[in-house]
């Protein structure tokens, strides 16, 4: 007989500390779940406070105001009626966890701390949280004297326990914990939990959701069961974008998914499962069965006396259970174009700011970086074409316009809030001003095209006049000192520059009540490992969309956007030779970027994923690559490439300190604020690993027979 039960799930975006914007979206979820006939809803990790918090976390202020806000929503009859799972900090014996409270009816149901915590890469939650080392047992927690007046209750259960209804059994996970060998979700299922949750704070990253979805799926479909998973989704103050995708799977397959980029700050999907589904797939598996009477954890039941699949939906023909369906994946190019984009319109509604400021070079780093902020405003002109409200009350804050106006096309968005100029110089080429320009037009940005060249020579001058010296670029006989200086500080005028237009531009053009703009980098991931940029230059900015995107991944999204936006222009973008124009051009030298980086940017992608991802020294890196280059390398230029590479890492490494805040997007990024942590002084010559390397050359060359460097002797 069937068992019918309608579950929601949600993405929701969240905001660090904005206590009272956050509780508004739990309660608009709550809202459109009950609508929807769910009862059950699930919210994002730490959803009261936002998940990025950071250090905020230590904070006593933090653990008080969740409890103000979340005695705020459970006290409302209105969010009755339905199982609440929500997430927040909770101190218990002085100890912080990151938890999840189930409550139903304004009643807190048990307390969930999170077992296995989020500490590696991006994520430092034992920095701010206890890990609840106690599987399957439970302790008495005492609410705050607030909450008790609201519930009613002085004490409930605290620890890894389950809820048993007269129909079905819930269980919780959190984030972290699908990801573990030894999911909390296994156990549970031997347990008889039928339902569980999954509330995560999961940011985006190229090419990452398939890993996530999988582990969903494989999860149900080992174990059998239905699966809901919420996410936070948008930038809540930091480096990271939350990606979404919420999603509901039943034995494997999945029957409702979320979006995973959008504007909406609220998103609620719901699916009706039916319970007999699940039992009769687990109970067609023997070794299930058999695990199952041999399990070692028996979870502590919370009992519900409720009825969660009613039984008048048993013989409704109204009710219908929701139709699988498949997985919905954005190409690398879509995710490039949405994912940033949605990060820069957060950030630039949360910060109050008047709009964007970019040096549009002409070459295709800031190009991408244009690109996507034409995206955002597509992005913007869908939503209010759909009727989001939220956004037009944004659009319309940021540009400071009438409260009539309503946008038609993205061009007239940016041609309030986005401002692109090109800087020229003597050695900028013509072709390079034209392409800014036209794209400028096609785009719709406010675009200033100036030389400073009079403003490099008084620099210069002024050195002459201090030092007596006048340095000279190295193609007319200066030395590679005096070449460099040239041409850093004709980059670091750039980004004064750059600072002085983005503060008085709205001035300029009569924006009233306006700060100044926010100055967007466009130094890519590959360039910022190498260490191939100037500091304080144009990279110097206020956040960068592209700092976490390798230049192979911008070259495919300048293609697809080619097409997709139906701009021939760009074209002319993809197929130019990348330069900085730093240097003269004359009849046989034009600057390029690969030649004066001495390697490719395609290398450059793979000796950063070697490095960061495969965890490889300078040694382990040859010896890899000697097998995948060789024959089209000899073993003395795989050596060459790799010293050459991280020569250049260690000298330049100092760099990061300073890096201008990026959307990550790339698992090898070199963001040195807390995702890949190294020092910045470092011997570039890795001395005992060149000797291997050279060891290990000698011997493919059949020079020596003599290995003994690469003993530990």
């Amino acid at each position: 007989m069937s068992q019918l039960i309608t579950l929601a799930t949600c993405n929701l975006n969240q905001w660090a500390l904005d206590f009272e914007g956050n509780r508004d979206r739990i309660l608009e979820s709550i809202k459109i779940a009950k609508e929807k006939g769910a009862r059950l809803r699930v919210g994002p990790e730490l959803e009261i406070t936002g998940y990025g918090c950071l250090d905020h976390f230590l904070e006593s202020d933090v653990c008080l105001h969740s409890w103000e806000m979340y005695g705020q929503i459970i006290k409302r009859s209105e969010t009755h009626g339905i199982i609440l799972d929500i997430g927040m900090p909770i101190l218990h014996n002085n100890v912080r966890y990151n938890c999840r409270l189930l409550s139903l009816d304004g009643k807190i149901l048990f307390i969930r701390p999170k077992i296995w915590l989020a500490n590696d890469g991006n994520y430092r939650e034992m920095r701010f949280f206890t890990p609840w080392m106690k599987p399957g047992a439970v302790e008495e927690f005492t609410l705050p004297i607030a909450i008790q007046k609201i519930t009613g209750q002085r004490v409930v259960e605290f620890g890894d326990a389950v809820i048993k209804t007269f129909d079905t059994c819930i269980g919780a996970e959190t984030c972290e914990e699908i990801f573990t060998p030894q999911s909390p979700h296994i156990a549970m299922s031997l347990d008889g939990v039928e339902i569980f949750t999954n509330s995560s704070g999961s940011h985006h990253e190229l090419r990452k959701l398939n890993k996530r979805m999988d582990l969903i799926l494989n999860a149900t479909s080992r174990c059998g069961g239905v699966y809901l998973y919420a996410n936070q989704r948008g930038c809540d103050g930091d480096r990271l974008y939350y990606d979404g995708c919420a999603l509901i799977a039943v034995n494997g397959k999945v029957v409702a998914q979320g979006s995973q980029f959008s504007l909406k700050d609220v998103e609620v999907i719901t699916a009706t499962v039916d319970l007999e589904d699940v039992r009769s797939y687990r109970a067609s598996v023997m070794s299930r069965g058999l695990q199952a009477s041999l399990r070692d954890i028996k979870y502590p039941r919370i009992d519900v006396p409720v009825e969660l699949a009613e039984v008048s939906d048993r013989f409704n023909p109204n009710v219908v259970p929701t139709k699988k369906r498949d997985i919905h994946y954005h190409t690398p190019e879509e995710e490039i174009a949405l994912g940033p984009a949605c990060w820069l319109w957060d950030y630039i509604r949360r910060c109050n700011g008047t709009g964007y400021f970019l040096p549009l070079s002409g070459g295709i780093d800031s190009c991408a970086t244009a690109m996507i902020v034409h995206s955002m405003c597509r992005l913007v002109i869908k939503e209010i074409g759909e009727g989001n409200e939220q956004v037009l009350n944004d659009v319309r804050k940021i540009t400071r316009s009438a409260d009539d106006w309503i946008p038609k096309h993205p061009q007239e968005i940016a041609s309030t809030i986005f401002h692109t100029c090109f800087m020229g110089t003597k050695n900028s080429s013509s072709e390079t001003r034209k392409r800014s320009k036209e794209l400028s037009e096609k785009i719709g940005s406010y675009h200033v095209d100036f030389n400073m060249d009079n403003v490099v020579t008084s620099v210069v001058s002024l050195f002459e006049v201090a030092t007596g010296k006048k340095p000279i670029f190295k193609i007319f006989g200066g030395s590679q000192i005096e070449n460099l200086a040239l041409q850093n500080i004709q980059a670091r005028l750039r980004m004064v520059l750059a600072y002085l237009f983005a503060q008085l531009l709205p001035w300029v053009r009569g924006v009233k009540n306006s700060g100044g703009l926010l100055v967007l980098g466009s130094a890519n991931v590959d360039e910022c490992l190498r260490g191939y940029l100037t500091k304080y230059d144009c990279s110097s900015a206020d956040i960068n969309p592209i700092g976490g995107i390798s230049k192979t991944d911008l070259k495919r999204f300048i293609a697809y956007a080619t097409k997709e936006y139906d701009m021939p222009i760009l074209d002319e973008f993809l197929h130019a030779t990348p330069t900085a124009e730093l240097e003269p051009i004359t009849e046989n030298y034009v600057q390029s970027d690969e030649i004066d980086m001495g390697m490719t940017y395609e290398e450059l992608s793979i000796f950063g994923y070697l490095r960061k991802v495969e965890k490889c020294g300078p040694y382990s890196m040859f010896l890899k690559l000697l097998h995948e280059w060789t024959p089209k390398l000899t073993p003395a230029q795989v050596a060459e490439k790799v010293k050459r590479f991280f020569f250049f890492y260690a000298i330049n490494r100092h760099k990061q300190t300073v890096i201008t805040p990026s959307y990550h997007a790339e698992n090898y990024s070199p963001d040195d604020n807390r995702f890949d942590l190294r020092p910045f002084l470092i011997n570039p010559r890795f001395v005992w690993a060149s000797k291997k390397i050279d060891a290990v050359v000698a011997q493919c060359e059949n020079k020596t027979n003599d290995l003994d460097v690469l003993s530990v002797d």
